[in-house]
């Protein structure tokens, strides 16, 4: 049989490539809340990578994808169950956090002239939109072309933040990228921060510590910080300091450096402001292994992006292979607006209006270093 020219064979491999190509997408039941919510989870594959992602904190579970040789690991921290991040309300593996991302002070801002209390949850400060953020929801989901769409609404007054705001986020998988679209939308003032806080390690999830990867970051400045990790409001030069990966450094060669701020952070958990016109996709970091070639380079619309290193992992959890993850087991590229932005009226606005909508796009793309 011909179809238009081809033969029965040409046509299922020329639709074999296709499937490869643009991926396919699968959905199952991960498990259920206490309340017996259904926690749906997406994998979405393509020729050279699987992704799963789920409903409960629309997060990113595993990233499966080949080093030089061949060999596929996980090079996402994460948790084969769902009871286990259910348990674990510390590390927001691979979650959306939000309404706020990062740390507020004292978790108080003044918006149209009247104040808002966030409740605390990291010393004295909010962290990730107070202690039940968007991460600790069941997010509605829907399949779209090659990926899923996760959508939540938050009331007005939802951990003390005004406006009843509804965000979505979508994940694609094309090839070897794996695309976040975000979007907002407000029925009164507020302020909003999404990102993704997924723990990547290029060894494989299993495979010790990240701390000779080499990063590369596209950012001349950072938002150095005081003790409690809120930001100064400074905008200070990377040249001279550990915060300097403008060309790519081993992670760990400077990470017990002594230097004030690395001293406040614990190892790296810094803001930095990169380079060109937020709004517009550019190059943000890339990161390599040098061991097994696996790269991820990092692009996205933002202004900021916060390199954390895992300083705060303690061997408290148990991941998916059975080990404990320690300190420096991952690192996250949390790409954002600064940090306590309601309060420094100096750093891109954070406010959303009626009428207006919030989108912000970040794509991760998995490849081999030569």
């Amino acid at each position: 049989m011909r179809l238009f020219g081809l033969t029965a064979t040409m046509f299922t491999l020329a639709m074999a490539l296709c499937a490869a190509a643009h991926g396919e997408v699968k959905m199952s039941i991960f498990g259920k809340t206490a309340d017996g919510t259904d926690v749906p989870i997406y994998t979405l594959k393509s020729a050279q990578t699987e992704v799963r992602v789920m409903a409960y904190g629309a997060k990113l579970v595993s990233v499966r994808t080949p080093d030089r040789s061949g060999k596929m690991a996980d090079i996402v921290l994460g948790y084969d169950s769902l009871q286990d991040y259910l348990n674990d309300t510390k590390t927001h593996f691979g979650s959306v956090v939000g309404r706020y991302g990062n740390r507020i002070a004292l978790g108080k801002f003044t918006l149209d002239g009247k104040s808002y209390q966030i409740p605390i949850n990291n010393g004295a400060n909010a962290l990730h939109g107070g202690p039940v953020g968007f991460d600790s929801h069941v997010w509605q989901s829907h399949e779209v072309p090659n990926g899923v769409e996760f959508t939540l609404v938050s009331p007005d007054g939802d951990m003390g933040f005004p406006g009843t705001l509804t965000a979505k986020v979508r994940y694609t998988l094309e090839d070897n990228t794996l695309r976040l679209d975000y979007s907002a939308t407000t029925d009164k003032d507020t302020v909003l921060n999404l990102t993704n806080h997924a723990y990547f390690n290029l060894n494989g999830d299993d495979k010790g510590d990240i701390l000779g990867q080499k990063i590369e970051i596209l950012a001349d400045k950072f938002t150095p910080v005081d003790s409690g990790l809120i930001p100064t409001g400074e905008l200070a030069p990377v040249e001279g300091t550990p915060l300097d990966f403008r060309t790519p450094r081993v992670i760990g060669a400077r990470i017990d450096d002594n230097n004030e701020q690395m001293k406040l952070g614990g190892g790296y958990d810094f803001n930095f402001v990169l380079r060109g016109q937020a709004g517009t996709l550019r190059p943000a970091a890339v990161v390599v292994d040098p061991e097994n070639g696996r790269k991820l380079t990092v692009d996205t619309t933002e202004p900021g992006i916060q390199f954390y290193s895992g300083n705060f992992l303690d061997g408290t959890f148990t991941g998916r292979h059975g080990g404990k993850y320690q300190k420096h087991s991952g690192f996250c590229l949390e790409t954002q607006h600064y940090p306590d932005s309601p309060n420094h009226p100096d750093f891109p606005s954070t406010v959303l209006h009626p009428g207006q909508t919030f989108h912000s796009t970040t794509t991760f793309t998995f490849g081999v270093s030569k």
